[in-house]
């Protein structure tokens, strides 16, 4: 019933831009929370960020923080990671999750992931 669904990946030159946003049904909106993880080849999933449904406090990684921006949008039901000055090391399926049970910034926290979008910065 709850689904997640992430656009806005794409190949982008280092020093780039990019906004992912994730629209996520089924899920109730004042108790859940919404964050970011990323994934790249041959390595564990990753927490980049954390935003509440209500309140205001964000959490972010320490390798983005200062670049990334997490946001939300709760009329259209719409989480969106803005990603600036991208970096190589920043290329990885990027994928959004809900409903934190525990840590923010483990994976074992959240109960509902989407697809996942490919995120490539190149040199």
């Amino acid at each position: 019933q709850v689904q997640l669904a992430e656009s806005g990946g794409g190949l982008v030159p280092a020093g780039g831009s990019l906004r992912l946003s994730c629209v996520a049904s089924g899920l109730t909106f004042s108790t859940d929370s919404m964050a970011w993880f990323r994934q790249a080849p041959g390595k564990e999933r990753e927490f980049v960020a954390h935003i509440p449904w209500t309140g205001g406090i964000t959490t972010y990684a320490d390798s983005v923080r200062g670049r990334f921006t997490i946001s939300r949008d709760n009329a259209k039901n719409t989480v969106v990671l803005q990603m600036n000055s991208l970096k190589p090391e920043d290329t990885a399926v990027y994928y959004c999750a809900a409903r934190r049970l525990g840590t923010i910034t483990t994976v074992a926290a959240y109960q509902y992931w989407g697809q996942g979008t490919q995120v490539t910065v190149s040199s």
